[in-house]
């Protein structure tokens, strides 16, 4: 009977980490490196709005290391501070929106324990979105992680204990998030995500903690009485961006633009310059199959969409010598 019980225990163990997906570089993470192809564009501007080095000792002052500047852009390993539930406000180029799977991922600079590479040290934040830059909606969050021992600046977390918490993946490792998962809330719309809001988690278990979805306390290590206290930001990456594509050169002096992607019912390609030589052009879906075939007549070429249902696509541009160019296109 002992033995069957550490058996139980043991498997009870086990599972307490696997309830999400594990840290960045093991097998089901979901981490998106800095360097993923799937971003098509970073954060434009970010205004900081500072917590304190410890919430609970104010005279320590207010986190100071980085500055918003270092927010912008690409995720690079260099962050601004935001301190006991700080708060960085995040916008874009182009609005986000609600593509297949995650959307945008945030970046933080933890790192990961040198004696297990389940673990790491990380620092985390609540991710809100907004679609007017007034009304914000929190992904649902979930922290599985002990609360009954304080997490301090030696501790480690287990990635697969956390849910929808940005920096639950070590540095240079985007934590996704999807919209869908937003779907119906009032006053949001999904397709039109314009702002970004990064809210420190304060990590304290006794008298100023913070709380997930099921109204856990999160754990994580409290406190850092530091300049480069609370959740570090380092970037935030969008996968799904309404509007223009960029625009791709076919040959010299001559550009082609498609738009609006994503679509709903017409696709517009648009050519600058002279063609020399005819130039065709598909759609074929995601697995392949070729669903509508074209050459470009003039500047301004109509491709109907509204008979395919919502999903992703390829458009296929040919040139008379073989060369190619692939957008994909997203269908509402």
């Amino acid at each position: 009977m002992k033995f069957f019980y550490f058996l139980l225990f043991t498997f009870y163990l086990c599972e307490a980490h696997a309830q999400y997906a594990p840290q960045a570089g093991l097998p089901g993470s979901t981490a998106i490196s800095a360097s993923s192809s799937v971003f098509v564009g970073w954060a434009t501007q970010c205004t900081i709005y500072r917590g304190l080095m410890n919430i609970a000792d104010p005279a320590l002052g207010y986190a100071s290391a980085g500055d918003s500047s270092l927010a912008v852009g690409p995720a690079d390993d260099y962050t601004v501070s935001l301190g006991d539930s700080g708060v960085a406000v995040l916008t874009f180029a182009h609005p986000i929106y609600n593509g297949d799977g995650p959307d945008f991922a945030v970046f933080e600079n933890g790192f990961l324990d040198p004696s297990n590479d389940s673990m790491a040290f990380l620092e985390l934040g609540f991710v809100e979105v907004s679609s007017d830059g007034i009304k914000y909606t929190r992904f649902p969050v979930n922290s599985l992680t002990q609360n009954k021992v304080q997490l301090n600046n030696d501790s480690y977390i287990y990635a697969n204990d956390l849910h929808n918490l940005a920096g639950s993946y070590i540095a240079m490792y985007g934590t996704p998030f999807d919209l869908s998962e937003l779907a119906g809330t009032p006053g949001l719309d999904i397709n039109n995500i314009t702002h970004v809001r990064i809210v420190d988690v304060i990590g304290d278990i006794n008298g100023h903690s913070s709380y997930d979805s099921a109204g856990r306390i999160v754990n994580d290590p409290w406190p850092t009485p530091f300049p480069s206290c609370g959740f570090d930001l380092d970037a935030v990456g969008v996968i799904n961006e309404t509007g223009v594509t960029s625009v791709k050169v076919l040959a010299d002096n001559i550009t082609v633009t498609v738009f609006p992607n994503p679509v709903t019912d017409k696709l517009i390609v648009s050519i600058k310059g002279q063609l020399p030589d005819a130039v065709s052009g598909m759609i074929t879906s995601i697995a392949g199959s070729v669903l509508q075939q074209y050459s470009l007549q003039g500047n301004n070429n109509v491709i109907p969409m509204a008979q395919y249902p919502a999903g992703m696509y390829y458009l296929t541009l040919c040139d008379a010598n073989g060369n190619k160019w692939v957008e994909k296109i997203t269908k509402r």
